[in-house]
């Protein structure tokens, strides 16, 4: 099952992106990604059809025009360098992205059923959240996150179906850890969730990152299995099952952007670990976040429109 769910670099191009899943491709009913290359001075223009889109800039800065709206995106200079402003556009819509010196961008979908408003999602108001401790530690960028009961204000972002966050693990950290699944409609307990992870990774004087990941059956009828070196713009699609660990290799930092949603009526992101390894929680109280953690926080201020 490996070879169809892990696409290395280049097994989900197309003419128009260096990688675009889709729910047909992916065999599934809601989530999708696509990855756009575009050159100095370049222009891309989509339709949104049945779907709800963030665009994300992984790399360099860009202008998205949408209905009437135009959102400028300051972007960054990698994943690895900060947080990212984005811009969400609504389905039934035709967007154009244009960028003066080029860059890459990520455009995280999910068929949907409600037209929300397009709107602009400053870098600032991302929340960064360290999750786990010691060699389990991670960096979490939240920008398209469901707010879990109890955040407050200023947390998640609202979209209809869409879930994506980004995951900054240091080199040597498992990260994804403990193993854990949403696949199955617990109301209060699990979330349905299809999920997508896009990865790439720091070089180290130009050596190439990577990295494993591991997706394992979660039960009778779920046979998604997957053990794979992951590297630069490797894919993972995860329709089902425990997944976990994530794996950085010492001396590179891992980057993956998760793209979530599902059929349940709930935009919610609700797990259930792992019964044979959901103890390792009961341990990052007694140990320190890594000290390299956070890589970077976001920007006290945005930069004017």
């Amino acid at each position: 099952m490996t070879a169809t769910h892990h696409l290395p670099a280049g097994r989900a191009a197309t003419d128009a992106y260096a990688v675009e899943i889709t729910p047909e491709s992916a065999g599934w009913g809601y989530s999708g990604l696509k990855v756009l290359d575009l050159p100095s001075g370049g222009r891309h223009t989509f339709d949104t059809a049945d779907s709800e889109w963030i665009v994300l800039p992984l790399s360099g800065s860009c202008t998205v025009t949408v209905d009437d709206d135009t959102f400028r995106l300051h972007g960054r200079e990698s994943v690895f360098s900060g947080v990212s402003d984005f811009a969400y556009v609504p389905r039934d819509a035709r967007v154009s992205l244009t960028s003066e010196a080029g860059g890459r961008f990520a455009l995280t979908g999910a068929r949907c059923e409600r037209r929300l408003p397009a709107r602009y999602g400053p870098a600032s108001a991302v929340p960064v959240e360290l999750r786990g401790t010691g060699n389990c530690s991670r960096q979490v960028n939240n920008f398209a996150a469901a707010a879990p009961a109890g955040a407050g204000d200023g947390y998640g972002f609202d979209c209809d179906r869409l879930i994506a966050v980004e995951v900054i693990t240091p080199g040597g950290n498992w990260s994804s850890f403990p193993p854990h699944k949403h696949d199955e409609h617990r109301p209060g307990e699990e979330s349905q969730l299809e999920e997508i992870y896009y990865f790439e990774f720091a070089a180290h004087e130009g050596t190439p990152g990577l990295g494993y990941q591991r997706v394992s059956p979660s039960g009778p009828g779920r046979t998604t299995d997957v053990l794979a070196e992951v590297r630069d713009g490797d894919v993972v699609l995860i329709p089902d099952g425990w997944h976990g660990p994530s794996m950085a290799v010492p001396g590179h930092h891992m980057y993956y952007l998760n793209v979530m949603a599902g059929p349940d009526p709930e935009r919610a992101w609700l797990i259930c670990d792992h019964p044979g390894h959901a103890w390792i929680r009961g341990t990052w109280p007694a140990q320190p976040a890594d000290p390299r953690l956070p890589l970077y926080t976001a920007p006290a201020d945005e930069p004017s429109q």
